[in-house]
This record gives C-alpha cells, structure tokens and sequence, in this order.
C-alpha cells in the first residue's frame, strides 16, 4: 500500500465488527509508535492495550459516554512519560508531549488501516479516570484513547480545506502565487490514482482544485 493511500483512505470508524484483532496485528500496530520523531529522542509514549470488556466499557463511560468505544475488539490507551520530559522543563510538559505521542499515534493509525483496521482518535476524556482504570501512576499523562477494529461501516470523506486555505510562501499571509499551479495540478493527479483505487466517496471534495 501506498502511503498517499494510507494518508487519504484512513478514516474515524465508529463501528466495528465482532472479528477480533491478532496478537501479529496488535504487534504491527504497536511497533509503529516507536518508529515516530520526539523530543531528543526520548520516545516518552507509553501504551495499555485494553481487551477487557468491563474495562473498554469503563474506558468508554470515562470518554464522556462515548459507548462506541466499548464495541471494538481493541482500545489503545496512549499516555505520555512527563518524567522522561523533565529536561525541557514546562516546554516539555506543555508541548513536547503532545506532539511525541500525537507523532507516534499517526504512525498506529496508518499502520492499522494498511492492515484493514478502523480506529477512532478520542481525545475527549476524564485524565484521572482514565488513568485510574488502567491503574497508570502520575507521571503518565493520558493523551488519546484509541478504539480499533475491523470496520463494520467506513463513513464518507469529509470536507477538507484547499491547499491555498492554509498555506503560505515565505511569511504569513501571502498566498501560493500562479506558480505553484502546477504542484496543485500534480496533486490532482495523485489523489485521481487513490480515488481509482478507493472509490469515489473518499476523495469528493477534492474536485474543488
């Protein structure tokens, strides 16, 4: 699979199958986290698999009743090591953080949708309880709780911002000028190739280039 493919087809699934996910599976998924960048190196994710059904049930009650969560086969709870982030003082705990485990978590979610999984990035939650119910100490700061399973429904893209939306050359404010058509034009023809692989409904907004 190609990684525009990966970056373009993944989506948030919010309903599973009752198919369960391998150990292999799991494996793969979990071997991507460590592969992403962080602060010196320091890798501070640190993930609880969750398979336990009152505890995915709990999890989900603590995701401010996001009950969906409770259905998939697997939940990924990510948390960042703040001890392992000391060195950088309030920069590290502040930021380095979430952009540590928001790195490593990409990289799950890329990973198991190559392998046919769904999963859903939550970040809606109570820290202290979903700390508590995966007995984590202090120092861990929950960041994302991950449900993931073999998608029951794959919902449709959604809309996405041009690439002239948000992008600038050389200081702020100052749009793409006309000689940048030709990359807008290359990338149309890139998502054109997944749209042929994918379907229609992954890439419909995208006429708008």
């Amino acid at each position: 699979m190609e990684l525009w493919e990966a970056i373009i087809g993944r989506r948030s699934v919010r309903q599973f199958s009752d198919e369960p996910i391998g150990r292999e599976e799991i494996g793969e998924i979990l071997d991507a986290a460590r592969w992403a960048p962080s602060a010196g190196n320091v890798q501070d994710w640190e993930i609880v698999v969750v398979q336990d059904e009152e505890r995915k049930r709990k999890l989900a009650e603590a995701c401010w009743e996001q009950m969906f969560i409770a259905d998939a086969p697997v939940v990924f709870v990510v948390f960042s090591n703040l001890n392992l982030l000391s060195r950088y003082r309030e920069r590290g705990i502040m930021m380095y953080s979430y952009q540590d485990t928001a790195a490593a978590i990409q990289n799950m979610l890329r990973v198991a949708y190559s392998l046919g999984i769904g999963s859903c990035w939550v970040g809606a939650f109570d820290d202290e309880e979903v700390s508590e119910i995966v007995g984590a100490p202090e120092h861990l700061r929950p960041v994302a709780v991950i449900p993931m399973g073999y998608p029951e429904r794959i919902p449709e893209a959604p809309i996405r911002h041009d690439i002239s939306d948000y992008s600038y050359v050389e200081e702020y404010g100052k749009k793409m000028e006309k000689e940048w058509k030709g990359f807008v034009e290359y990338c149309k023809g890139v998502h054109r190739r997944i749209r042929e692989k994918l379907g229609n409904s992954i890439l419909r907004d995208l006429e708008k280039y």
